[in-house]
């Protein structure tokens, strides 16, 4: 962890984080004008690029220099902007796109939770039961089926930037199946198929999740090696693998909703299996500032928690399975693997 930085004198370095909420609406702005995608290769002013938007050209001059001044876009001494690579990425076109996770990031209904940050501090639960009368993802799929949709595509496309290293470090066996749980659109499970040929995999996630599958994993040239299998691994993971993989998905419940996935998954899975968590791990990552933030949204929001290499392991505990190995893979991924005991595998003492 990191102190505040040095010569910023404390009521001013108070005073940003406490507006830091307008970043995230400035960020959301320039997304929704599609200001990143009207500005292209060559540098441009405000008022050209509000004629291109459809904004006002002093309010949009605004905008920019919000944004140039934290990186986004650069402000160049002729009066122009150009881009950045922050900015290059808030482009719809752009490979590894944060567009629709800055779009989510905005959405109504993250402002409400972090409202609500107080309260979930206070009791130690999410505020989504009190909100929306259900959990989050319930509300997403019943209630708000175009925000789960937003969700959906910015899980997927927010996890591109992670995913190549978190391949690369993922050691498989030549003939292995690997089961990706709660693994959206796929887009893990097809890097991991197309980096092992003899790997065969499947797509576990809620049924309207996987609606939406990598068309490869369906129909295309990944299909033969491949299943794709709808439900909630809340309640039951009904596949058979050699490898699990999870990621990003225990970091969404507390310990005991977290260890009780975990101990539906091995009811499943054959002994000697592995499990690896792909997550962050606060007291290793390399971007302590943006996984604190995310420790917080996940307790706001479900009551969830990223942990250290220490709440791993008595995570994994609480499941009955024996203590991790972590690896790191990448700034802000690390591989926390343990086994389904049995076959040479000791169990864990639950916690």
């Amino acid at each position: 962890m990191t102190d505040a930085p040095r010569g910023v004198p404390a009521p001013l370095l108070l005073h940003e984080m406490a507006f830091s909420l307008g970043v995230t609406a400035a960020l959301v702005a320039a997304v929704e004008l599609k200001v990143p995608d009207a500005l292209g290769d060559r540098p441009a002013g405000a008022a050209e690029l509000a004629d291109r938007v459809g904004a006002d050209p002093e309010s949009l001059e605004q905008l920019l220099r919000a944004l140039a001044a934290r990186g986004v876009f650069q402000a160049r001494e002729d009066g122009r902007y150009a881009h950045t690579p922050a900015s290059r990425l808030l482009r719809e076109d752009a490979p590894g796109s944060r567009r629709t996770m800055v779009l989510l990031a905005g959405a109504p209904f993250a402002w409400q939770i972090w409202s609500r940050l107080t309260d979930a501090v206070r009791t130690g639960t999410g505020v989504c039961e009190d909100l929306y009368g259900t959990d989050l993802f319930t509300h997403l799929e019943k209630n708000d089926p175009e925000l789960g949709a937003l969700f959906d595509r910015a899980m997927s496309r927010s996890g591109e930037a992670t995913m190549r290293p978190v391949v690369e470090a993922l050691d498989l066996p030549r003939a292995a199946t690997v089961a990706d749980v709660g693994g959206g659109h796929g887009t893990l499970l097809s890097m991991l198929l197309d980096r092992h040929p003899g790997v065969r995999g499947v797509l576990f996630d809620l049924p309207r999740v996987v609606e939406g599958a990598d068309e490869r994993l369906v129909r295309g040239d990944l299909s033969g090696r491949c299943r794709v299998v709808g439900g909630d691994c809340r309640r039951a993971v009904p596949v058979e693998a050699d490898v699990y993989v999870l990621k990003n998905v225990v970091h969404m419940w507390d310990d005991a909703t977290a260890a009780g996935v975990l101990r539906t998954l091995v009811r499943a899975a054959p002994a000697g299996a592995r499990i690896v968590l792909v997550e962050q791990v606060l007291d290793a990552t390399a971007t302590p500032g943006s996984a604190t933030v995310m420790d917080l949204l996940m307790l706001a929001s479900q009551g969830g928690r990223e942990r250290t290499a220490a709440g791993f392991a008595r995570l994994l505990a609480r499941a009955g399975l024996p203590a991790p190995r972590i690896t790191p893979a990448g700034p802000a991924a690390f591989l926390v693997e343990t086994a389904v005991p049995g076959a040479g595998v000791s169990a864990a003492a639950p916690g």
